[in-house]
Formats: structure tokens, sequence, C-alpha cells
């Protein structure tokens, strides 16, 4: 049986119950390190190292009695990891033990490795799942402080998130004033038996070592060395809130002296504080164009105050100055045949004549003026007198076109007008609706060169009436469209027939046609311009 044994390739070793080696293969002899000779004969307290030997013999003396085997590996030399598989045999009368040595060491590696790896994979995970909270947290941070345009509440959602998700014991932010070199703490979130700190304002100078380094942008974490009388020792971390402009102020964490913020946590206060600052930076701009619309609206008013006191005030004598006019031209008609003169070309008009047209042009002028103002100045508070009513169109329109066509016809314009057949009835305010198509009329007129066409449309479509007043050989550039509708704007260089005007006209037809409930747009291109009005057919009573 030996001889058969020692062609065994595996470690192989017979003992007794007293733990004597009767016989080791050449195998064994190897992995033991002695000749089989300084063996047999022995026991392995005689030959192993103590720790080796006991586990042996543990092992055997368990499967002497059991018959149970053990998993435990045992470790030779190199860490040649072996397991013993055993088999009671009878040798001349007495039990003896058959073991024979498995090696395990490369499956015990893989088995090592897979127990580091699984352990890597569960930390991954670990450090995953909290990175995928910071995240969620960072995310739904980042939307709630970019949404709001409050200072207070940026700044205290910042607070009160991070205390929350960091387990923090408090936290504060404070805003700086770099000019007065102060810092103060507006806001703050902390934990029963922490002091408040909220108002407290600190000199940056005082403390020139910390706001240092957070104005150059740099965070910082620190121990107490020495106890703080309220609070004791604490550990603190602290992180500048600022943009690519500069920093606007700090944010604190305090914690328990022991704990401390992983590399992690720094990188979502920082996010955090980014944040902040931008939503802040965001807020004070809001502000201040807040402020600057507030101040346009307060100088808007007094402008338009201004304007309405004046044009009140102009009224009376410009009215005594139209019925002065009509009494001087009664004087000069029977005095110098006034009509007459006036009915001639200006080039061979009296004197007399043409000074007394001037008078008369630009005391209409001034008195249209007024009327403008007064009329814009009613629309803006509401109180436009309106009579709502059926409008007969088809008869009413072509009597109000007509009224142009000795100006067109006196400047080579062609005049045209098209009316549907059907036309539905339209209930708004006559006057209102005269007073739009008349200046639309009027400029197309002014600014229309000789030899091309005016043509005004109309159509009901549905619950809308749309007019339309079309004139050709000009246009309107696209910038200027933008501002037509400006009180006092007029397009440069855009009056052939030099004429002037207050640049007050579109600017009451757009108000009128708001008051009608109405909309007006302008198109301009092809050698052509389009001003384009809709109504609705019936007039809300709200």
């Amino acid at each position: 049986m030996f001889d058969v044994l020692s062609a065994i390739a595996q470690p192989i070793y017979i003992k007794n119950n007293q733990h004597q080696w009767l016989y080791v293969n050449e195998a064994a002899a190897m992995l033991i390190g002695l000749s089989a000779e300084a063996i047999v004969g022995r026991s392995e307290a005689d030959f192993l190292p103590q720790p080796l030997a006991q586990q042996i013999a543990r092992q055997d003396s368990t499967f002497f009695a059991t018959g149970q085997e053990s998993s435990i590996p045992l470790i030779f030399h190199s860490d040649c990891q072996m397991i013993a598989q055993h088999k009671l045999i009878e040798i001349e009368g007495q039990m003896a033990l058959v073991s024979t040595l498995k090696d395990v060491t490369a499956i015990a590696h893989i088995q090592q490795t897979n127990k580091t790896l699984s352990q890597e994979l569960k930390a991954n995970r670990a450090e995953l799942k909290t990175a995928l909270k910071l995240e969620s947290t960072l995310k739904r941070l980042t939307d709630r402080v970019r949404d709001s345009l409050d200072e207070q509440h940026i700044l205290q959602t910042a607070v009160d998130a991070l205390v929350d998700v960091l387990h923090v014991k408090a936290a504060n932010t404070a805003l700086y004033d770099l000019e007065q070199g102060t810092s103060t703490v507006y806001y703050e979130c902390c934990s029963a038996g922490y002091p408040s700190m909220r108002g407290r304002v600190s000199q940056m100078e005082a403390y020139s070592e910390v706001y240092h380094q957070l104005l150059d942008g740099s965070y910082l974490q620190f121990c107490s060395i020495a106890p703080h009388p309220e609070r004791g020792r604490v550990s603190m971390f602290a992180a500048p809130i600022r943009d690519d402009r500069g920093v606007l102020g700090d944010l604190w964490l305090i914690n328990d002296v022991n704990e401390s913020l992983a590399e992690i946590d720094i990188r979502l206060v920082q996010q955090v504080t980014n944040q902040c600052a931008i939503a802040i930076r965001q807020a004070r701009l809001y502000q201040e164009s807040q402020s600057q619309v507030r101040e346009l609206e307060r100088v808007n008013t007094l402008k338009d105050d201004f304007l309405s006191t004046v044009s009140h005030e102009l009224r009376t004598p410009v009215t005594s100055m139209r019925v002065a006019l009509q009494l001087l031209g009664i004087t000069l008609n029977q005095a110098h045949d006034l009509d007459q003169e006036l009915a001639k070309p200006h080039l061979e008009q009296s004197r007399i004549a043409r000074y007394y047209r001037i008078l008369a042009e630009e005391c209409e002028r001034e008195i249209s003026l007024i009327n403008d103002l007064l009329d814009l100045q009613r629309l803006d508070v509401g109180n436009h007198p309106m009579i709502i009513q059926p409008i007969g169109l088809a008869n009413w329109l072509p009597n109000l076109v007509n009224g142009f066509q000795p100006r067109a016809k006196s400047r080579q314009q062609m005049l045209t007008l098209t009316i549907p057949a059907d036309l539905p009835e339209l209930r708004s305010d006559l006057a209102s609706i005269e007073r739009v198509l008349a200046e639309l009329i009027n400029n197309a007129c002014k600014y229309t060169p000789p030899d091309h066409s005016i043509h005004i449309a109309i159509a009901g479509e549905q619950s809308i009436m749309r007019f339309s007043v079309v004139n050709t050989g000009v246009e309107i550039a696209e910038e200027e469209r933008l501002r037509i509708f400006d009180k006092f704007y007029r397009v440069p260089s855009a009056d052939p027939w030099k004429q002037g005007g207050t640049g007050l006209g579109l600017a009451l037809v757009q108000k009128l046609v708001g008051h009608l409930e109405g909309t007006i747009t302008v198109e301009s291109s092809h050698g052509q311009t389009a001003f384009l009005v809709e109504l609705p057919l019936a007039f809300s009573s709200q």
C-alpha cells in the first residue's frame, strides 16, 4: 500500500490516534521540508510550527472521534494553503488515519479576491447611493434658489437643505460689505443648545487669516482649539459664496469636534454656494431693474401730468386765437377779398393772404396737437367717452374716404376703396373708428409719393372686422416699425411732402384700437406699407 501511496502526486500522511506519523509520501515530505525518515515515528508537534501542528492535531482528533471533516485550510510555508481529506483504515489491528492534502491556495486567493471585490463593491454602492442623494439634493436646491428672486429665501433654503442632508448641528450664512469691511450673518439654522448668530457683524480684519482665504475663493475646515463658552469645542467648515464677479458672502457649517466633511460633502457645499451666488446676483439685478422701472414709471407719470396740465392750459388761449383768426378773416375778406386771394396758388398770393394762411394752419396744428394730447391722456386713465351703436359701414365708410379724394388728386395719388356686399353688422364706437381710419388715411396721403396708390379695404370674418390701409411707393424699415407707435416718434426722412407732424397720430390710433378691444399691426415690404386693424364685431360691455 505504501508503494501505491508513494506514486500519488498529492501530499499524503498516515498517523495513529496517538498522533504518531506512520507514513508520509514524497510529496508530503517536500511540503513539510523534511525527509520521510525525519518525520515517521514522530508527532507533528516535533517538526511543524506550533500553530500549524496544533491545528492539524485538532482536525485529526475530531475526525478520529466524530468522522467530521474540517473546512479550515492548513497554512504551510509561503502562504501555501491545504485542505485535509481524511479516511480511517486498519493497520495491524489498529485504526489509522490517512490524510490527503489538497492544494487550495489558488482557490483561497480567488475567494479572498472576491471577498475584497465584494467589500469594495459594497463600499462603491454606498458611495454611489450617497452621491445620488447629494446630486438629488443639489438639483432640488438649485431649482428652488434659481426660481427665487428673494435673497432671504435663497440663503435660507440653502442653509436648511445643507443642515438636513449633511446632518450638521448648525449652519449660517453671511453677506459681505466690502466697502465697510464687514460680514453680517443674515440667516441660520441650528439645533437646540446652539446660540443664535443671526445679526452678528464681524470686522474682517479682526479675523484676517480666515477672511483672506474666503475672499480668495478658498474654503476652510478646522477644529476650535479652545472651547467656546456656549457651544464648546466644535469643528467648522466655511465656504465662500462667489461667482465670476467676486465673493458675495460665506456659508458656515458647525458640527461636533470629531465630525468633519468628506470630500463629496465639500463638493456639494461648494456647488450650493456657487448656485446661491448666481441666484443672489440674479435677484439683485432684478431688484435694480424693478427700481429703474418704477423710476421710469414715475418720470413718465410726471411727463404725462405735465403734458395734460399744459394741454389744458393751452386750450383756452389757442381757442381764443382761432376765434380771433376767424374774425380777422372776415375783416380781411371784406377789405381785401381774402377768399379770392387764398384760392390762388401759393406763390401768387398777396402777403396778407400768405401771412393769414400760415397763421391759420399753425393755429389748427396747435389745436390738433392739444386735442391729441388730451385724448391720449383720457385713454390712459380710461375715461374716454364711447357710444356703442350699430354701424352701417357700407354707407358710412365711402363718405369718409371721399373726403380725402381732393387731397389725393392734388398729389397725383390714386385713392380706392373695396367693400364686400355681405358685410356683417359692426357694433362699436363710431367716433373712435372714424378717428382711427381718418388718421391712417391721412398718414397714407402724407407719405405716399406721386403716381402711387392708396387702397382701403374692409372684410368681415366670423367675429372679426378687418380694416386695411395699404399705400405703395414707401417702406418702413424693421427697426422703425418697432417705434412708430411711440409718442412723438416720426420716421426720419419719410415725408416727401414736408408737412411735418407731432408724432402723436399713430400713438393715438394704437390707444383707440386697444380701447375698442382690437389690435393693429403694420407690415412693410416689396415697395408698400400696410396697416391692419382688427376689431370685434360686438364690443364687450366689460
